[in-house]
């Protein structure tokens, strides 16, 4: 029996927008998997009349549920593949050569003097004090600066300590001079700075017109292995990454350096950002805090360092004495009473001066002016602006004397 709507062209045209309307739906692709129920459905009838089930209507759910795993089989086998390595894996990876030994080490047991110190020791002193960085981390850094020394052929190396950053933290070490290094150092920071001077002049010749203010000469550094470039400092993040070698550091960068105050970032490259402008990168900053905390925090009880052979009877150069040793009759001082007296305890590094130096310099003279002459020099002598050296205190002071005394934990003084 014919249906009378079959007849009716409005009615099967409905249908058909209808079919296509509900064939659209069916396209539409799900948010979750990208896929759409038509391609679904398609691909379940095929898998029916391709095993022929017995009882497709009770298998219908999981023969589903096969046809959705099987879109999805290779993606996931492609992802089992995938090296999936975290930031702490890659660090267990980098640390994991600090505890492996050479063979050539294992076959020479051999008793030397080893430039480092007793890190273990000293990490269990800390702990005492409540205080440090954790045995597990101070092996680790024990293993580093052993690592170091072994790579940089060091006379000594100890951990001078942690400055914590933004991004990373530094860990220190504190190294002396190889025999010749320093004028190594030294000749190749003078061409670098011939090189800014040329660079200077040249700019000046070029650039019109030319300023008539002639700025303050420019307090010279201390020679390498003196003051407060006495010591060599390296840098790590991380115990197992390259240890960085900081540059010594310049009366300008320390005298800045005791007017702003900033936080690291943990990269030696940063600018510093401040004012007054610091003259320098991180790296430099890094390094006059270093000697300032160095000159102002290293102490030890009163007499277990005396002054150095050479320098015991020379009083007139007392206050730029650079030399110590330990005093072999030293029988120490009751705790109560280190404990409650400033007087018990002594600086045993120098003192930075006002001028960024730890040994002051004459800036009025220059290093050409060399003359014989009488006249010459006694109008120098009558000069009533020729300025009154700077002396600190010396080596082995008291810290009862200290200007500005703050008891505070990670304080330093100020004129430091």
């Amino acid at each position: 029996m014919m249906d009378p709507a079959d007849g009716n062209p409005d009615r099967s045209q409905q249908r058909l927008q209808t079919a296509a309307s509900f064939k659209a739906f069916m396209l539409k692709n799900n948010t979750q998997g990208n896929i759409n129920l038509y391609d679904h459905l398609t691909r379940l009838l095929i898998k029916v009349m391709d095993e022929h089930p017995q009882n497709a209507v009770d298998v219908i759910e999981d023969m589903s549920c096969d046809v959705k795993r099987g879109l999805f089989e290779d993606k996931q086998s492609t992802l089992q593949d995938l090296p999936h390595t975290t930031a702490a894996e890659l660090l267990a990876e980098q640390q994991r050569l600090l505890f492996t030994r050479p063979e050539e080490a294992e076959q020479e047991e051999e008793l030397v003097e080893t430039p480092l110190p007793n890190v273990s020791e000293i990490g269990f002193y800390l702990e005492q004090a409540g205080v440090g960085l954790g045995r597990e981390e101070m092996q680790r850094v024990f293993l580093a600066l052993k690592q170091l020394v072994e790579s940089q052929a060091l006379p000594r190396c100890r951990l001078w300590g942690k400055i914590l950053g933004t991004e990373s933290s530094y860990i220190v070490a504190e190294a002396e001079y190889r025999e010749g290094e320093e004028e190594e150092e030294q000749s190749a920071e003078e061409d670098a700075e011939e090189e800014e001077r040329e660079a200077e002049t040249e700019n000046e010749m070029d650039s019109l017109p030319q300023s008539t203010y002639k700025p303050l000469p420019e307090v010279p550094k201390e020679a390498i292995g003196t003051g407060a470039n006495k010591f060599l400092y390296y840098v790590c993040k991380e115990p197992g990454l390259p240890w960085v070698k900081l540059p010594s550091v310049s009366p300008a960068q320390i005298t800045a350096a005791r007017r702003i105050r900033k936080f690291f970032t943990g990269r030696l490259d940063s600018p510093v950002v401040s004012y007054p402008p610091f003259p320098g990168n991180e790296a430099n900053y890094l390094r006059a805090k270093i000697a300032r905390i160095s000159a102002g925090t290293q102490v030890s009880p009163q007499g277990y360092f005396q002054a150095g052979e050479e320098e015991e009877g020379d009083e007139e150069d007392e206050a730029s004495r650079d030399s110590y040793e330990v005093n072999p009759d030293f029988e120490g001082v009751p705790v109560a009473e280190m404990a409650e007296s400033l007087s018990t305890w002594v600086h045993h590094v120098q003192h930075i001066l006002q001028q960024g130096r730890c040994t002051w310099v004459n800036l009025s003279v220059k290093p050409g002016d060399d003359s014989n002459e009488e006249g010459e020099a006694e109008e120098k002598e009558e000069e009533p602006d020729e300025p009154e050296p700077e002396v600190g205190p010396p080596l082995l002071t008291p810290l009862s004397q200290d200007a500005g005394q703050s008891l505070a934990l990670g304080m330093f003084p100020s004129n430091q």
